[in-house]
């Protein structure tokens, strides 16, 4: 695929993803952790205005000079923005001149790579794409939560499968003591927070075939592990009763039985389903429960070849830190990760809603350990 065909397929992704929604839909603001749908189409579009057109494409002419402000995410670099909480608050862009910004933009940068581009522009431009699918992940989370959180519970759409089983057998596999590397290595794209490949020193462990699924956790709802103050971490427990949580997000008991809401709607907990929607809390009090433990990232990463991954973020015990080496790119483009790292841990894997170009084994995902509206599920060992 061509630079050209490959932008082009993915900024159309982002808009099919959003084309189920109503109006209505592209504003909601839930809760501080959600965007509006509106919001990652103009913050998507802005990257590639900001970052490209601005400073590679002499004779292109900003959109928009207020849109800087409204669609800046986090980059302290270029200047002041509507802070996260009050993004649901923009009834102004309207849909329909985000989507005239898209159109903008994308004509620009058409042109642009038309041009041809150099080595450094291109990596840019790659560095884009990625961007914005990470940001289609986020869309259909954010859908999910917007939707799940109306008291009709919505489907987003009636033919998309959500209840993800396990294909193997179940058990544990034995990873030998050892010295094994972790990090990206290749030539293909990755984030900075991959580079680094270093080795590390791992006793002998045992990891799970297969993730948590929804009747497993049932038993450990049941068994009272959420009111048990010995499984949990003191942050956690803190975290259950300030928020009233006694079970996964988007579960519902309604006459006596679980329900789940998915992007299909309302419907009964499947027990065989992978669990998810889970919190690190949970995820650590659940494994606690079972008398095992979380894997570290790098347990997992050396273990990952020999199980199924990829239908679920998986939690790791790790703290969410710089590999060896690691820099910080100059300007705005290097607050991209490093900034982060603090106060949050890593997810290994994917999802059924990941991007495929983000499905590799080293891809390091990263979030406070409460939040819990991404497909984020538990794999045990010990």
């Amino acid at each position: 695929m061509t630079l050209l065909e490959r932008y082009i397929a993915v900024r159309k992704r982002t808009e099919d993803i959003c084309e189920p929604l109503e109006t209505e839909d592209y504003v909601v603001q839930p809760v501080a952790d959600v965007s509006p749908p509106k919001w990652h189409l103009g913050h998507t579009t802005w990257f590639f205005e900001t970052f490209i057109l601005k400073n590679h494409y002499k004779v292109y002419q900003e959109f928009n000079p207020d849109y800087n402000y409204v669609f800046n995410s986090y980059y302290e670099t270029l200047g002041a923005r509507v802070i996260r909480t009050d993004r649901g608050n923009l009834s102004r862009p309207t849909v329909m001149n985000v989507y005239s910004y898209r159109k903008y933009v994308d004509e620009a940068m058409v042109k642009l790579i038309e041009c041809g581009c150099s080595k450094e522009l291109q990596d840019l431009i790659e560095l884009g794409f990625n961007h914005e699918e990470q940001h289609q992940e986020l869309l259909y989370t954010d859908i999910k939560y917007i939707l799940g959180h109306n008291p009709l519970f919505p489907a987003y759409k009636k033919n998309l499968f959500e209840n993800i089983e396990n294909s193997s057998p179940g058990g544990f596999i034995i990873i030998d003591e050892g010295i094994y590397e972790t990090g990206y290595t290749g030539d293909g794209f990755c984030f900075d927070n991959e580079l680094g490949r270093h080795k590390v020193y791992l006793p002998q462990y045992q990891i799970a075939k297969n993730l948590v699924t929804n009747g497993e956790y049932i038993e450990f709802i049941e068994a009272g592990g959420y009111n048990d103050f010995r499984l949990w971490h003191a942050e956690g427990l803190d975290w259950i009763k300030k928020n009233q949580v006694q079970s996964p997000l988007y579960w519902h008991f309604i006459d006596g039985t679980w329900h789940y809401y998915s992007l299909q709607g309302l419907s009964v907990v499947k027990p065989d389903g992978i669990l998810n929607h889970i919190s690190f809390y949970e995820a650590a009090a659940y494994a606690a429960w079972k008398e095992m433990r979380l894997p570290t990232e790098f347990e997992w990463e050396a273990a990952a070849k020999h199980f199924e991954w990829g239908s679920r973020w998986e939690w790791t015990e790790s703290a969410y830190l710089p590999y060896p080496g690691f820099k910080k790119a100059p300007g705005a483009i290097g607050e991209y990760n490093g900034k982060f790292m603090v106060n949050q841990k890593v997810l290994r894997g994917a999802s059924e809603v990941t991007s495929s170009q983000h499905s590799r084994i080293t891809y390091r995902n990263f979030f406070h350990p409460h939040l819990r509206w991404q497909y984020t599920g538990i794999r045990l060992a010990q």
